[in-house]
């Protein structure tokens, strides 16, 4: 997959190559030295690119590469499409000067300077979102009682880098919260990403336990597996190997939280989502028995559930991830508005609420801009 992936942008780079050499790098210099260097850098992504495609050097030696080649084929592109813009001014009207070229340049630099930090800084540029939620159905006792969320682990991604994954989870346990969620994707493919990783995780701790639920990630339907079995085992490693660290994993159920006399519901599904994602949940068999409580509090994976499903219920409070944010964000836009509903931050229909967490890792590109990695601290409030 990834060596099809960019053996397409590979074809896309040689015709933007082509088109900046034919009208800058030509005109600039006849020396063929300094022309040919010009295509240096694609010439050395080639070979990269061959390499990858017949190697396996593990995800972390790969997703460097991602970043080298974005770093050099993202401005070309960008410089190349608005250049093309200029055609009109300069073969039919005959301008001297070429905003859109000038234009090109300037964003061709501003896209460099955001991969780079993206690449370099932005990934393990680990943010706190502090945020209320009230509800008049929170019994009075849980009034200040507060939540850690965190989704999207993505431990593939983080092959070999136990450093940051014990900084994230110092950050949370400094938060000294009631309770940890976990609302999926804790690994790329594979249960084996984990191991390494086990005894920092088991470190989570909070008077309530830490609970979690499955994403769409977590049962492997993107690995070529050998066989079916091997596909349920992976699954089935995965759900051992969150119980030998210590958490609850809520598949298609529900537990009580405790204050004195009262009581809350966490309800737990495994992955709902959207085609192509799996729909593996059932929310109303994780709901039997929660009708003595008035506060439901539910983790979902896919935010997309909350108005396919959830908003029909009674359920006040839903925790989901997934989404990223597409790991990119200028201020309040990001590519994934056009493909989610609700993608970023708490969304509210009158007493309804979901949070949707831009999750902890990454998958594709080791990259993240605006929509920086999170941990999120939820403190409810009873609603008079």
């Amino acid at each position: 997959m990834f060596g099809k992936i960019f053996t397409w942008f590979y074809f896309v780079m040689i015709l933007t190559d082509g088109y900046i050499f034919h009208m800058y790098i030509s005109k600039f210099t006849d020396n063929i030295l300094l022309r040919s260097l010009w295509f240096l850098p694609s010439i050395l992504l080639l070979a990269g690119l061959i390499f990858f495609f017949y190697f396996d050097f593990g995800e972390a030696w790969r997703d460097m590469f991602s970043i080298i080649y974005m770093l050099i084929a993202l401005p070309k592109l960008v410089f190349t499409v608005f250049s093309l813009l200029d055609f009109p001014l300069k073969y039919f009207f005959t301008w001297k000067i070429y905003p859109f070229t000038l234009l090109g340049l300037l964003l061709a630099v501003g896209v460099f300077c955001i991969v780079f930090y993206g690449g370099i800084f932005g990934k393990d540029n680990f943010k706190i979102k502090r945020v209320d939620f009230a509800s008049p159905d929170l019994p009075s006792s849980f009034d200040g009682y507060r939540i850690v969320q965190i989704s999207d682990m993505h431990l593939g991604s983080w092959e070999n880098n136990r450093k940051t994954i014990r900084r994230v989870v110092s950050m949370i346990n400094n938060e000294k919260a009631d309770i940890i969620l976990f609302t999926g994707d804790l690994i790329n493919h594979r249960a084996v990403e984990i191991i390494g990783f086990e005894n920092i995780l088991s470190q989570l701790k909070a008077p309530d336990g830490v609970y979690s639920v499955m994403g769409n990630h977590d049962y492997g339907p993107y690995y070529d597996w050998d066989s079916k079995e091997a596909e349920i085992q992976n699954i089935k490693d995965l759900m051992q190997t969150e119980r030998d660290m210590g958490w609850t994993l809520l598949n298609n159920t529900h537990t009580f939280i405790t204050r004195g006399n009262d009581s809350i519901a966490l309800i737990g599904v495994e992955n709902s989502g959207n085609p192509p994602f799996p729909d593996y949940g059932d929310l109303p068999a994780a709901m039997k028995g929660t009708s003595k409580t008035a506060f439901k509090l539910l983790m979902s994976h896919d935010p997309t559930h909350w108005r396919r499903e959830v908003l029909d219920t009674d359920i006040n409070l839903m925790l989901a991830g997934h989404t990223h944010g597409t790991q990119f964000a200028l201020g309040p836009f990001s590519f994934a508005a056009f493909v989610y509903d609700e993608w970023r931050g708490m969304y509210k229909e009158e007493d309804q609420g979901l949070y949707v967490n831009l999750g902890i890792g990454f998958v594709g590109l080791p990259f993240r801009f605006g929509a920086w990695p999170e941990i999120t601290v939820i403190t409810l409030k009873s609603k008079k």
